[in-house]
């Protein structure tokens, strides 16, 4: 058994396609085909099910490419401390980025990095919570920039910047004229969301509850996956909607007009770049950091404001 062997498993697991494994390892697919038979033979197990399209691990290969990952994960640690000890930084960096801060974050940090002449590959993805503290723990992912706080025990979180909630809210709705919106005097039935897995705790998790409560009793109904689609619902809909401070800096002028703050209510979120306990490229890790704050207004940054952090 071999590490370019456990490699090609684990390449195959992620695309599912031998073509497109063989190219992302930078061999021929033959080449990678006959590596994984070789280790299939070698241990006496079909660690793929070659009749399935597209192809799916057999269930006692889903277990060895779980370790298989773990293997490489802590090969890849070695490199990396003598990297970190060598003061070297070059290598990739592999982030994923929940898809509530990517569309308000991710053009300016390709810029700055681009513009910096980084040493180092940035790679970057969308992704929900979940998907990327399973991805940071079996290793596929560096890190993930995401709102905190998660209090996991496996992995680091660094608060790098801190957004405020505002209301979006349409033209048409009753309370447009209020200088500040009132949580507890809005009618529900006017208020769009995002979907659970995207809701803001504190009063504005209550605000998520009571509107669950009361889709039943709403003509039509619409989970929505991202904050600009709920902005361009309220526009042709009416209602309210509860948004993040990024989302609000690209709005036109004619959109500005509709934010509105909570009366008596200070809430932000914490965005984080997480990564496993174990994450030992030191240098790395804060020049990704280094590039997210410059990425956004000095006055988010301010850590007096973590005395106000809900979670999403």
């Amino acid at each position: 058994m071999k590490i370019q062997q456990l490699e090609y498993v684990i390449a195959l697991d992620n695309y599912r396609h031998f073509a497109k494994a063989a190219e992302a390892c930078g061999v021929t697919q033959p080449t990678l085909s006959m590596m994984i038979q070789k280790l299939e033979e070698e241990i006496d197990v079909k660690i793929f099910d070659r009749s399935t399209f597209p192809i799916a691990p057999s269930p006692l290969g889903q277990k060895i490419i779980a370790q298989a990952r773990i293997c490489l994960q802590q090969f890849d640690k070695v490199r990396e401390i003598v990297e970190s000890e060598q003061d070297r930084l070059e290598g990739t960096f592999n982030l994923a980025i929940i898809p509530t801060i990517a569309p308000y974050i991710v053009p300016e940090l390709l810029m700055l990095n681009h513009s910096s002449g980084s040493s180092f590959e940035l790679v970057i993805k969308e992704s929900t919570t979940d998907q990327i503290v399973e991805s940071i723990l079996n290793g596929s992912i560096d890190g993930g920039l995401m709102a905190g706080p998660l209090n996991h025990p496996k992995l680091k979180e660094y608060p790098l910047y801190y957004e405020k909630f505002y209301a979006y809210v349409s033209a048409k709705d009753s309370v447009y004229g209020e200088k500040e919106i009132d949580l507890s005097l809005i009618d529900i039935n006017s208020v769009w969301l995002l979907e659970n897995v995207h809701c803001f705790s504190g009063q504005i998790q209550r605000l998520c509850k009571m509107k669950k409560n009361a889709a039943a009793h709403r003509g039509s109904k619409y989970e929505a996956g991202s904050i600009d689609t709920l902005i361009n619902i309220v526009d042709y809909n009416g209602g309210i909607t509860v948004i993040p401070e990024m989302s609000t800096m690209g709005l036109s002028e004619e959109r500005q007009e509709n934010l509105r703050p909570f009366k008596g209510l200070t809430a932000v979120r914490e965005v984080s770049l997480v990564v496993s306990c174990d994450y030992v490229r030191e240098r790395m890790l804060a020049a990704v950091m280094d590039l997210v704050k410059a990425s956004v207004p000095k006055s988010m940054q301010n850590p007096g404001l973590k005395e106000f952090v809900v979670d999403i």
